[in-house]
């Protein structure tokens, strides 16, 4: 396996489950970075750019990351709340007025984020043309009743969360999220992270597809609850509508989809952009940090924990982020992050000053703990022994 880049000293170990992903988990195409106290430790990269070509995967090549977007994503607001614009207490109505129908009236941002919001599904699901307007998502969620009594339990919110979240920064900013992203962001970081793909940047963006693999030895276990697939089979449960809010669902290689932005699915990312925006929220890269200690707090506090009424299993949510678990296994205690269905994964470790990114053209059936992933962040875990 011809495996490029570079590791520092100590941390060859995260080289060989790398390449190991390779040889026994069905790899196509992959790269991994981790920052450390702000510098670069790990930047790796091998196999082919697209999932089913030949060409070799390059440094600064991007994949989707599908849900690992949400993390990426949450920074927005909670930098908007560093800054004294947006009150995560205040409720979502004070503005945007016609989002309180149905009930919704004492719906708090706070609810949005931390996903207790009850609005998971819509019962009228866009079509894909739809979910490309960006107004369509909001107004859909804004006329939804909600599941159950918002605030009282929690359930992921696959898709309405990035419709939720989008809407209450062009209300307070005047700019989309993406657009708010880029320039505060991802922009002053020099991450190579996009949520709402530049047409210049399109060559760079491999072409990701579906991945069979074998089940690691010794890792998590391969087979779930009975509830859980279930859950999955069953087109009435939230499970199944919370994933088919926009139904059929996009082609993720489709250039207009790349190009719209929906904070929920679709950013677009090198594993260097998506470890370096996690080391900027939790110390300084060259100069630049984006969360203060309080926010920084807020990313990685326990909102919501316990049995979820989407994904079914026990999840852990801050505001945001999901934090680490058995649902979503990360560093440590102090983790926060996101993974994306199928693959990708972000997240920082405050006590240990690390920042992980992983991105793959492969997706797998997986949805918050991909067995590649899970491998890599052991064998960190292991060098940090």
């Amino acid at each position: 396996m011809d495996v490029n880049g570079m590791v520092a000293e100590g941390f060859e170990p995260v080289r060989t489950a790398f390449v190991r992903n390779f040889e026994t988990l069905g790899e196509r195409g992959a790269a991994i970075a981790v920052y450390r106290d702000g510098r670069k430790v790990v930047d790796l990269w091998a196999g082919t750019k697209d999932v089913d070509g030949t060409e070799p995967w390059e440094h600064g090549t991007a994949q989707v990351v599908r849900s690992a977007t949400k993390g990426v994503a949450a920074a927005v607001p909670l930098l908007l709340h560093q800054r004294g614009v947006l009150d995560l207490d205040a409720p979502v109505a004070a503005y945007w007025p016609e989002f309180k129908a149905h009930g919704k009236e004492r719906l708090l941002v706070r609810h949005v984020l931390n996903h207790r919001a009850g609005l998971p599904v819509l019962d009228r699901p866009l079509t894909p043309a739809q979910a490309l307007d960006p107004r369509r998502g909001p107004e859909a969620v804004a006329a939804q009743a909600p599941a159950w009594e918002p605030g009282t339990d929690h359930g992921y919110h696959a898709l309405t969360y990035g419709w939720m979240l989008d809407e209450l920064v062009r209300r307070v900013t005047g700019r989309w999220a993406g657009e708010w992203l880029a320039t505060e962001v991802t922009g002053p970081l020099g991450a190579d992270l996009w949520l709402g793909l530049p047409e210049a940047e399109t060559a760079r963006v491999g072409r990701a597809g579906r991945v069979d693999g074998p089940e690691p030895v010794g890792g998590l276990r391969s087979r779930p609850k009975r509830s859980v697939t279930e859950a999955y089979d069953d087109p009435d449960s939230l499970t199944r509508r919370a994933f088919a809010a926009i139904t059929p669902f996009p082609d993720q290689n489709d250039p207009a989809y790349r190009a719209a932005a929906l904070p929920a699915t679709n950013g677009i990312a090198t594993a260097d952009g998506l470890a370096r925006v996690y080391a900027g929220l939790i110390g300084k890269v060259d100069g630049v940090r984006l969360f203060d200690p309080h926010t920084l707090e807020l990313a990685r506090t326990e909102e919501s924990s316990g049995p979820d009424r989407v994904l079914i299993v026990n999840t852990r949510f801050a505001l945001g982020y999901m934090l680490h678990g058995t649902a979503s296994p990360l560093l440590g205690p102090t983790s926060f992050g996101h993974p994306g269905r199928g693959g990708a994964l972000g997240f920082a470790d405050p006590d240990s000053g690390i920042a992980f990114g992983y991105v793959t053209n492969g997706f797998r059936k997986t949805v918050t703990a991909d067995p590649r992933a899970q491998a890599l962040v052991r064998a960190v875990r292991g060098v940090l022994a």
